[in-house]
């Protein structure tokens, strides 16, 4: 079994930042992707920003040049920065991962963290 646990949400004002960060711990070889993903009331969940372990990002159009995923191979974490928060932003924030357990690949989720933007 694997288990992820986020940190880091909270309440900001528009414009500010916020740092999410995710550590994964249990039975694991190796995390393929890693990643992000976000629900607000009333909305299907979305991708925010995913990264592979050799370092391959992707992002939603929506946080692009706004948020930054990283990921530490080493400690199994991976971080989001967010930096210039809109309202719009407002929602719980899922940590993601994709373990290598072969023959098989496996999919794990957090609790998720709310992040909260003020306008």
């Amino acid at each position: 079994q694997v288990q992820l646990v986020e940190s880091g949400g909270g309440l900001v004002q528009a414009g500010g930042s916020l740092r999410l960060s995710c550590a994964a711990s249990g039975s694991i070889f190796s995390i393929n992707t890693m990643g992000w993903y976000r629900q607000a009331p009333g909305k299907q969940r979305e991708l925010v920003a995913r990264i592979t372990r050799s370092g391959s990002t992707n992002y939603a159009d929506s946080v692009k040049g706004r948020f930054t995923v990283s990921r530490d191979n080493a400690k199994d974490t991976v971080d989001l920065q967010m930096n210039s928060l809109k309202p719009e932003d407002t929602a719980l924030y899922y940590c993601y991962a994709n373990v290598i357990r072969l023959p098989a690949l496996y999919d794990y989720w957090g609790q998720g963290t709310q992040v909260t933007v003020s306008s």
